[in-house]
């Protein structure tokens, strides 16, 4: 029979493995932030409003909204040109991918280089109901991880009234990621890239609303739309049941679940200035977090994050357009669960993370664009969550033009068939906390540097 000392030595080791698989608190977040970051241009709604991809969206491709598909949304996807249209629209993106260096170990079913895949596809149920419900569901095909499971979710529920004697838009939002139902291409879910690397590294450090949650939880937020102007928004997330989280092809451990409920709220001004349109705004997320669903220990992660962002859009007569968009955040973590599974709680101090994220772009003529990125993430030193070399700094830049022919909905395929192809180039100064040798076997951040070719069809 397994004796005392043995079983005690073998549960410490069971949980040690369990932190090494789910508890670290920012690993995950790696694969929540590609689950996301490849959004949305949908077709369906083009052909229920009867207007070209290019008046929602910025270059006639999604994400990146308009003035005027900002107001869709946050009308509930409700306006429309027709009695009704079939709701149903897909994606597809492929890309190649070479980093300066073979990665060692090579990606999951892919070459240590020059890798061609198919990253994702994905189909919509996407379209208003009558003039009080809309929304959108999308399921997705992981073409690198070889799997299916729900992506983004938001469900509205809209109506018109007066505040203050100004016009006003009151709504309730059913979403399954904190950010998912913003308007503005400045929070998390819908910040460019809009299309992003899931081939080759990225840096593991990111604040929780950077995607940790995403498809792991439902929340409902209440929003009013006042003016066209004010935006005020709050809600709380929480976690579906792990086999349901399963049954829709996530990972219910990634992360953890959360105690309780995860309040989250958000507020934007919205003013024409300069010829263009003004954004400023703020928005926070706390939450509690049972690491890898365990409750053992008796305590939770704590998280608070605190986020601020601002954009300009700019079009001009000839149909060119100028956009800035600009995110912070601040994240501040009390991992003590993490730490006492780990049994090693003097390794676990409080920590911080700030993110930095910034985007200029210009399109021309609806068709040809180009996007220039800066990107940093700093934070408290710890090498127990860290490893390597024990900081979670990173930086760097992001470079990508485009072109998108058919943006103004004369696709010889039919109006509703819209097409982009792309060259996207990431560098990297800093990587996982060091420009050299940062994870203490000879790595440099230079060798993540990725050349990504991509092409993305919507339909």
């Amino acid at each position: 029979m397994e004796s005392e000392d043995s079983k005690a030595q073998r549960s410490v080791l069971n949980k040690a493995r369990l932190l090494a698989q789910v508890a670290l608190p920012f690993a995950a977040a790696v694969l929540a932030i590609t689950l996301t970051r490849p959004a949305q241009a949908v077709p369906s709604y083009a052909d229920q409003t009867g207007q070209p991809c290019q008046a929602c969206h910025v270059g006639g491709f999604g994400p990146q909204l308009t003035p005027f598909g900002r107001e869709f949304k946050l009308g509930g996807y409700t306006m429309r040109s027709k009695a009704f249209n079939v709701p149903l629209a897909a994606m597809a993106i492929g890309s190649f991918t070479h980093t300066r260096k073979d990665q060692v170990p090579a990606p999951d079913h892919l070459s240590t280089n020059n890798n061609f895949a198919f990253d994702q596809g994905s189909v919509f149920l996407a379209g208003g109901v009558g003039q009080h419900f809309g929304g959108f569901v999308q399921v997705t095909y992981d073409g690198v991880g070889r799997a299916w499971a729900w992506d983004n979710v938001d469900l509205r529920a809209v109506t018109q009234g007066k505040l203050f004697g100004a016009d006003t838009v009151f709504g309730l939002s059913l979403n399954n990621s904190p950010t998912t139902q913003d308007v503005w291409n400045t929070t998390p879910a819908w910040g460019a890239p809009y299309t992003d690397t899931a081939v080759s590294g990225t840096p593991g450090a990111a604040a929780l609303i950077d995607g940790g949650l995403a498809q792991n939880t439902l929340g409902v937020t209440a929003y009013t739309w006042i003016d066209h102007k004010l935006y005020l928004e709050g809600g709380a997330y929480t976690s579906p049941k792990a086999g349901t989280l399963r049954w829709l092809g996530a990972d219910p451990a990634s992360r953890g679940d959360i105690h309780g409920l995860a309040p989250y709220g958000r507020i934007a001004y919205q003013k024409d200035v300069g010829g263009g349109t003004l954004e400023v705004g703020a928005f926070a997320l706390k939450a509690a977090l049972n690491p890898g669903r365990d409750r053992s220990t008796g305590f939770t992660d704590h998280y608070s994050d605190v986020g601020l962002d601002l954009s300009w859009l700019k079009p001009d007569a000839n149909g060119d357009t100028f956009t800035i968009d600009l995110r912070y955040v601040h994240e501040k973590a009390g991992l003590r669960a993490t730490c006492l599974l780990a049994l090693s709680p003097a390794s676990c101090a409080d920590v911080t993370l700030n993110e930095w994220r910034s985007a200029v772009a210009y399109n021309w003529r609806g068709k040809v664009g180009a996007t220039l990125g800066l990107f940093a993430t700093s934070g408290t030193p710890n090498g127990f969550l860290y490893g390597g070399s024990g900081r979670p700094n990173s930086n760097g830049v992001m470079a990508q033009v485009d072109y998108t022919p058919w943006g103004a909905g004369n696709s010889p395929l039919g109006p509703l068939v819209a097409l982009r192809v792309g060259a996207q180039f990431t560098a990297y100064g800093r990587f996982d906390g060091a420009r050299h040798n940062y994870d203490g076997a000879g790595a440099n951040a230079a060798d993540n540097n990725a050349l990504r070719l991509f092409t993305w069809v919507a339909f």
